[in-house]
């Protein structure tokens, strides 16, 4: 299929997700892999004991991997939330107790994308509230992010699978982003263009790549329907990719999909051209 021009990294919290946490960074690399992303790991504990942290770094160094990718705390991911940072109470007080812990980890990890998901609509709050309280934690995020030299990612979901999520459109992220970026003035927001997130919307991917490559800072994958392997649905990922790349895109492309009913590492037949 042709994909020697793109660099791309394993997702450890949706692939290899047979092994505990641990094991998964040996396991990406054994796969060939040099590069991983992971949502944030422990979805109870924004604030992780000093030595999960350090046991995660060591495996992460031990394989050889590079972290390029982590989400700051999200709440139950996967699970119903989709972020934390827009829900009043407990929710932002955990996000924002997150940030330091996140961005550091990141830094000892030479990791410069930092993913901020946005949150469920709650009923009975007011949605500007919400979004008041998104803006200011999102700032505080992005701030972080500027410390450590990375950058604050805004990603859009999709709305069959994430009908409370306010976030499910490409336009809706960049509203979001330009946002936080006019709020702080770093610039350092970017767009996380998830293509199968977006497929499900059915938005124009070659129009959103035309419009947004210029303001995305991170590309996942998966196809469509089904959220597999490329090739076990819909989409073009040949010609999506190398659209991509003449758009100017030129970092990594996330493998965030389901393997199906087999050992992760048997679903990357489709890398090698199988």
């Amino acid at each position: 299929m042709g994909f020697t021009d793109n660099r791309f990294d394993v997702n450890l919290s949706i692939l290899f997700t047979e092994l505990p946490l641990l094991e998964r960074p040996a396991a990406a690399a054994a796969a060939g892999f040099t590069a991983v992303e992971l949502w944030w790991p422990w979805v109870d504990a924004p604030v992780p004991a000093q030595s999960e942290l350090d046991a995660l770094r060591d495996a992460l160094n031990d394989a050889g991997t590079q972290l390029v990718g982590l989400n700051f705390y999200a709440g139950q991911l996967p699970g119903p939330d989709r972020g934390a940072l827009s829900v009043p109470g407990e929710e932002s007080d955990k996000f924002r107790a997150n940030i330091d812990v996140a961005a550091e980890f990141a830094r000892t990890m030479g990791c410069t994308a930092l993913n901020a998901l946005y949150g469920n609509r709650v009923e009975g709050v007011d949605p500007q509230v919400q979004d008041t309280l998104a803006l200011e934690n999102l700032v505080l995020a992005a701030r972080a992010a500027d410390r450590i030299g990375a950058t604050l990612l805004i990603e859009a979901l999709n709305q069959p699978e994430s009908p409370l999520c306010p976030i499910v459109s490409a336009p809706k992220a960049i509203e979001i982003v330009d946002k936080v970026n006019a709020a702080t003035g770093l610039g350092n927001a970017k767009f996380l263009m998830d293509l199968y997130h977006l497929a499900m919307n059915g938005e124009d991917l070659n129009e959103v790549i035309d419009t947004y490559t210029d303001k995305t800072g991170h590309v996942q994958i998966a196809d469509n329907p089904g959220r597999g392997a490329p090739g076990t649905g819909e989409l073009d990922f040949a010609d999506l990719l190398g659209r991509l790349k003449k758009a100017g895109y030129d970092g990594w492309i996330g493998l965030e999909y389901k393997p199906g009913d087999r050992p992760s590492h048997e679903s990357f037949g489709w890398l090698r051209g199988a």
